[in-house]
């Protein structure tokens, strides 16, 4: 299920994680930017991981962010970045806290909505 509507079509929450995983890309100057909404309406925020010895991805780190604060739950992803789709490896750590419905926005570098899919 895919949806290539523009940032005015989401709500105040799914705009304020597309800004902070947007916020992230830039302030690191990293190739992807991500945030996700926990179930008690907690964000948190990351980018990309490339040392040597571990590599993330900036929704993976995002994910694990949320994990180890005590989140039980997603409500929804963003992830930032110049890719056509968000990669499989990032919708399952998606998946795997928030479950198959949990929507994961993918916006552009500009902030633009560019595809809304759901984890599953």
């Amino acid at each position: 299920m895919t949806d290539t509507t523009g940032t005015t079509d989401l709500d105040a929450e799914d705009r304020k994680i597309v800004t902070l995983a947007r916020s992230a890309r830039a302030r690191n100057g990293v190739a992807e930017g991500a945030a996700v909404r926990d179930e008690t309406g907690r964000t948190y925020v990351a980018g990309t991981v490339a040392l040597e010895s571990l590599k993330l991805s900036a929704l993976q780190t995002a994910v694990a962010m949320a994990v180890a604060s005590g989140a039980t739950s997603l409500e929804a992803a963003a992830v930032v970045s110049a890719a056509e789709t968000p990669a499989d490896e990032d919708r399952a750590a998606v998946r795997d806290l928030g479950g198959p419905e949990t929507p994961v926005l993918l916006a552009g570098p500009d902030g633009t909505l560019r595809l809304r899919v759901t984890a599953g």
